[in-house]
């Protein structure tokens, strides 16, 4: 299968803001793990902020367009070699790659980007994927990486694309609140919109509103969407094989050509 993994900021920081090693470890352990079995992953991560937060410290003054500038691009860097010598120890090389909203917007930009990813596919190499911040601003931003997930899941076609967040899933309500319930699956034109006013994950510029938002326009596209909580061990693994035993959210995609 083609499948887009993507990992929120929330699941590869510890609770001081810097990145986890362990969870990110346990992460590639698992592409890695699909990679072998033959799967073409696309990994889009988030952390580039956060990375950089740790390696610098920014005067209270600084504007805020010029402090996510700065942090994404010196994060980046620590970002991407800690990805890079974690699939480096499993054997598997990763190709960076950043992108803006206009990327998509653009036909010769999307059809670039596309025949990028098919060859790394072709000669084995991961496509690790984020925003580039250090030229988005405003208009050229993704509402957060799930968007930017959900753009490359259409764009190429794919079987698969996961979320990885710091929730179980889609929940009736709040899911602090003890009468919400998860709800394991939405059908094809299911609303649930009504069930997240409101909720937010822990970090990142989106929520859950957007997180559902992008899942129906890929399910709707015919690409099926799974929402699982990435702090548990092993849930990029259950939700390839959809195991019922995780707890998850699965939005089912429309058949192709339906609308």
């Amino acid at each position: 299968m083609r499948i887009i993994v993507k990992v929120g900021s929330n699941v590869i920081t510890r609770a001081d803001g810097r990145l986890s090693l362990a969870r990110m470890a346990a992460l590639a352990d698992e592409v890695t793990a699909l990679h072998e079995q033959g799967h073409q992953v696309v990994l889009v991560t988030s952390g580039a902020v956060a990375a950089g937060k740790a390696q610098v410290s920014l005067p209270k003054t600084v504007d805020p367009v010029a402090r996510r500038q700065v942090l994404s691009s010196v994060g980046q860097t620590v970002l991407i070699d800690t990805y890079r010598t974690l699939f480096a120890a499993n054997g598997l090389n990763i190709g960076q790659i950043l992108v803006t909203k206009n990327d998509f917007s653009s036909a010769e930009h999307a059809t670039n980007m596309r025949q990028c990813l098919h060859a790394l596919f072709a000669y084995g190499i991961l496509p690790v994927v984020n925003e580039n911040d250090t030229v988005s601003v405003e208009s050229l931003m993704f509402t957060d990486n799930d968007e930017l997930a959900g753009l490359l899941a259409t764009l190429l076609e794919a079987d698969q694309l996961i979320i990885l967040s710091s929730v179980d899933g889609l929940y009736t309500g709040d899911p602090a609140s003890p009468d919400a319930k998860l709800i394991r699956e939405v059908a094809p034109g299911e609303d649930w919109t009504h069930c997240v006013a409101g909720v937010k994950t822990s970090s990142g510029r989106g929520g859950m509103g957007t997180k559902l938002a992008v899942a129906g326009r890929v399910a709707t596209a015919g690409v099926a969407v799974t929402l699982v909580n990435g702090l548990r061990a092993g849930a990029l693994t259950a939700a390839v094989a959809h195991d019922e035993a995780v707890p998850m959210t699965v939005f089912l995609p429309n058949k192709k050509g339906d609308k």
